[in-house]
């Protein structure tokens, strides 16, 4: 289906290379200031030709709101968002009509639908997720102006290529999306002796520790391996206009990163990875038990994005080698005000309980597979079973990590915003928890409810 949500949903429509593609969101409280100014920041950050390591599609991807706001304030109604597609080549894609790519969904779609859009991926592209980015940023400018809550994303692995822990531990709740994008961007640097000879070098030089390869917003100069080097005295004669943005906020490992998907697109191949998002400012009691948990909607969500093939929250897979004794959260007196009366000292859980939000961060993590249409000839079957070899055209990521962010934090957003809206139909109010006096009197306030619902009836 192309709805999500409950009382907070959006519907995503259009194809890579129809005319365009958008969402409509029902839902958006009235009276809420809103432009495309609100929306069109996350748009950019993952919108495709961001530098020589991503795909060269050339979109704008600017977003017209067309419905549902008057003056500049939203007005309770559908709100309709339209983004185009201006760098449309279904002629790169004609090989292909007879031939499913490895990988792709081409083959599934033709078996469940009988058609598909054979230019390009159709629904199953990554351009049907700008709908819900545009959607996201939407439900986060709600979720900042009543709650503070903070969303952000940054890539933890490229291939074999990780973030330490200890240096994701030190940051606590993380970076802010300014840090991310920042930390993340690096100037790749070209010996001016080789000439137009540079990227050839870099890669035949396999284990070179000592040649200067990228600089980052700081102005450090690191090797191909991130290892931190005395600048050349003739820095500015090395300094190219190719600057890669991989949204990995620790340089020494964005260096690392860049240098894979570096050797990855030479191959004409793709490499996948992992993402880390963060969120603080979330309120408490959201998530609905047994089935639509907090933490099974966000799977949900995560799951139904083009790629993806695992989720794991707080300490996720690495918890099942602890003890109890050592991944229990205690809980200690909250000073935060409206997140209930105690929170806990640690958060391995990773901010839900029993499906339900405590009020600490929530931390999860994603894994996208390599991206299926890759450069290189693949031996493969036409749909009729004819054996062939498909060398796919068209434009696509070696590695889609660095602008998926803007992906997840949508769809978080969306979670969380669908979540708190169904919380307070419960409630009958603007409040995400219950009166504070029944969860400080325990059993005694349970007994006490129940009582004055009793007496009520």
């Amino acid at each position: 289906m192309s709805t999500f949500g409950t009382i907070f949903r959006v519907t995503t429509f259009g194809e890579s290379h129809c005319k365009a593609v958008g969402a409509i969101i029902d839902g958006v409280p009235p009276g809420m200031e809103l432009t495309e100014a609100d929306i069109q920041p996350q748009l950019t950050r993952r919108r495709p030709g961001q530098s020589t390591l991503t795909t060269p599609r050339d979109e704008k991807d600017r977003v017209t709101i067309l419905s549902g706001t008057e003056f500049g304030k939203t007005l309770g109604t559908p709100i309709g968002l339209s983004v185009p597609n201006e760098d449309q080549r279904p002629g790169d894609y004609k090989e292909m009509s007879k031939v499913p790519r490895p990988g792709h969904a081409d083959y599934t779609y033709q078996l469940k639908y009988g058609t598909r859009a054979s230019s390009g991926g159709g629904r199953s592209s990554a351009r049907e997720t700008i709908g819900r980015v545009a959607a996201g940023a939407v439900a986060e400018k709600w979720l900042k102006e009543n709650f503070g809550t903070r969303v952000v994303t940054w890539v933890q692995s490229v291939g074999d290529v990780s973030i330490p822990d200890d240096v994701v531990a030190a940051k606590g709740t993380g970076w802010t999306r300014e840090e991310v994008d920042r930390l993340g961007e690096l100037v790749i640097l070209k010996d001016p002796a080789l000439k137009d000879e540079t990227e050839k070098a870099f890669l035949a030089a396999a284990d070179d520790d000592v040649t200067p390869a990228y600089r980052d917003c700081g102005g450090c100069v690191y090797t191909r391996e991130g290892v931190k080097v005395n600048p050349p005295s003739d820095l500015k004669a090395w300094l190219s206009t190719d600057v890669v943005t991989l949204r990995c906020p620790h340089p020494e490992t964005a260096c690392r990163m860049a240098t894979v998907i570096r050797k990855v697109k030479a191959a004409k191949d793709s490499i996948g990875g992992t993402l880390t998002t963060m969120c603080t400012g979330v309120p408490p009691g959201l998530g609905e038990p047994c089935f639509d948990r907090l933490e099974a909607k966000l799977a949900h969500a995560m799951m139904s994005l083009p790629a993806t093939k695992g989720f794991e929250i707080g300490t996720g897979f690495r918890g099942t080698a602890m003890r109890g004794s050592a991944h229990n959260d205690p809980f200690v007196a909250s000073t935060e005000p409206g997140s209930g009366k105690l929170t806990t000292s640690t958060n391995n859980a990773g901010g839900t309980l029993g499906g339900i939000t405590v009020g600490t961060p929530i931390e999860f993590r994603v894994a996208i597979k390599a991206v299926s249409t890759i450069g290189q000839a693949q031996q493969t079957a036409t749909f009729d079973g004819e054996s062939t070899v498909l060398e796919a055209k068209g434009r696509h990521d070696p590695c889609v990590l660095p602008r998926a962010p803007p992906l997840l934090e949508g769809m978080t957003t969306l979670v969380l915003a669908d979540a708190v809206m169904f919380q307070r139909t419960r409630l009958g109010g603007s409040n995400t928890i219950v009166d504070p006096e029944l969860i400080a009197g325990g059993e005694a306030a349970v007994n006490g409810q129940a009582s004055k619902k009793a007496r009520r009836a």
